[in-house]
């Protein structure tokens, strides 16, 4: 049912100068980062976390880094277009169309449809979040240790099969993300595992340091490796705002690209990339001219930009009700809820409704924000392509380890912040996601706790995980999706030996 009470409390938190500075401050960010090739939205977050603490309010945190979230999804699709070079990993299929609408001297409209695309869909995701929220939150009510259970097996499946090109490697990923989240204390008996006589492993591995390591220091070893240069293709950008006919036709593609993007996004490790995906492919089958897919077809410019938006939007509702993040982005900000003192979860939205609420609605501002920050400003946003990335790597540097210390006052977790970005640099040269690893991490501690409540209920008979009518579904569920990929592999494998043979 829609709570207009509720949303409008949050909008008189949202609209409070503190919080509108720093939800302009996040969306300007998270715009700059979408530009940027490299240093993406969760390696951003995962670098304020530590400023994140001192922050005096839980809600004002927050929605900065949800600005810097959603606000790389608007900033990713310039660089597309302008050098065919994706700013964010979501906007890789806009390249394909954007940048031939450029070459052909129609870059304005191809980043005035792609702003326009993302405000429409950021607008439905967040519609959706606000209706769909509440009820969804109730719900979870109800859930017991088993439902939390196949649920956190549920998302860490579709989190290992849906993202990334290889499920194996996701695989393993996520098998080394329980395990590093098993390091520390038992959280029932007080146990100590894996701390190897090591006492400061003894308090579990900081998920600040996890992050900041693997998302940051990984990334600027990574980063600093590229030596390719581009040069812009459009330096004087005209006729920003689409013509009718442009509008015409691209208006039932962001309507497409936003639908599929919103049920997309609530899947754990679905998210923007496989949405905008999907869009694409959508596009192309129901287009009536389909040979113009490639050569600057502004559907395809509409469509996945809008879904990836509406993903960006929509990946909050599980976040948000069931306390499951979805993707590396949502999982800096369930952190960040957690180092406030706040447990994302169905209990949010009656324990903390003011942070629920505002969030929500700063969402709604900041969509406003990021239309007028894209659509005029787009020249600056351009000349930061300029700025050498070796010049920034050394002071997102120094902030890494500024920041990392800051958190327990330790060394010790600097040195694991440098084991650890060294092995996100090494997976990243391997092509291994991190995103898997980061999840497991997150929903380890929540499938141990559940597994163990479960049988202590059931007295060690795992039955109790079927007999539960909604655990026993998700696990059924999750069940089919393995056969299903399992028999999808085995398909490609046997037409790749007759098209051999």
């Amino acid at each position: 049912m829609f709570d207009a009470a509720g949303l409008w409390l949050g909008f008189q938190i949202a609209f409070s100068p503190v919080n509108l500075l720093w939800g302009l401050i996040g969306c300007a960010l998270g715009t700059a980062v979408g530009v940027l090739p490299g240093l993406g939205p969760a390696a951003t977050i995962a670098l304020l976390l530590p400023i994140s603490m001192k922050m005096g309010s839980p809600v004002t945190a927050i929605i900065l880094m949800s600005g810097i979230f959603y606000g790389a999804m608007y900033g990713g699709s310039t660089t597309s277009i302008l050098l065919k070079i994706p700013g964010e990993a979501a906007s890789v299929v806009t390249c394909i169309d954007g940048y031939e609408m450029a070459k052909s001297g129609r870059a304005g409209p191809a980043l005035g449809i792609a702003a326009i695309g993302s405000f429409i869909a950021g607008t439905i995701g967040l519609v959706g979040l606000t209706l769909m929220a509440p009820p969804l939150a109730e719900a979870a009510l109800k859930f017991d240790p088993p439902e939390y259970f196949s649920l956190t097996v549920l998302g860490l499946l579709l989190a290992t099969y849906l993202t990334g090109d290889s499920p194996l490697r996701g695989l393993i990923m996520a098998i080394l993300g329980l395990i590093l989240g098993c390091i520390g204390l038992d959280p029932l008996s007080g146990a100590v595992r894996f701390d190897f006589g090591i006492a400061d492993l003894q308090s579990n591995i900081d998920f600040v340091t996890l992050a900041m390591g693997l998302f940051g220091v990984g990334e600027i070893l990574y980063s600093l490796e590229k030596t390719e240069t581009a040069a812009i293709l459009t330096t004087k950008i005209k006729n920003v705002f689409p013509t009718l006919v442009d509008l015409a036709r691209s208006g039932w593609a962001m309507v497409r690209g936003s639908v599929i993007g919103f049920f997309v996004g609530i899947l754990p490790g679905g998210g923007a990339v496989l949405a905008s995906l999907i869009s694409y492919a959508v596009e192309k089958k129901v287009s009536k001219h389909p040979e113009e897919f490639g050569h600057g077809a502004i559907e395809g410019v509409a469509g996945p930009e809008s879904a990836n938006n509406a993903a960006a939007s929509s990946s909050f509702i599980p976040l948000l009700t069931l306390g499951i993040p979805g993707n590396a982005s949502t999982a800096m900000i369930f952190a960040a809820l957690l180092i406030h003192g706040i447990t994302p979860g169905p209990f949010l939205l009656k324990e903390h409704a003011d942070v629920f609420w505002g969030v929500v609605a700063s969402m709604y501002i900041g969509n406003v924000m990021l239309l007028v920050l894209n659509l005029p400003l787009v020249g600056i946003w351009v000349q930061l392509l300029r700025v050498p990335y070796a010049f920034m790597a050394p002071m997102i540097m120094v902030l890494t380890l500024v920041g990392v210390y800051s958190v327990n006052n330790s060394v010790f977790d600097i040195w694991v912040m440098l084991v650890l970005g060294v092995f996100g640099y090494l997976a990243r040269k391997l092509q291994f996601d991190l995103g898997p690893l980061l999840l497991a991490f997150v929903l380890g501690p929540i499938m141990e706790r559940s597994l163990r409540q479960a049988l202590l209920m059931s007295n060690g008979k795992f039955g109790i995980f079927v007999t539960h009518p909604i655990s026993g579904a998700l696990l059924g569920i999750a069940v089919v999706f393995v056969l299903y990929n399992v028999w999808a592999a085995q398909r490609k494998r046997r037409e790749a030996r007759t098209s051999a043979a």
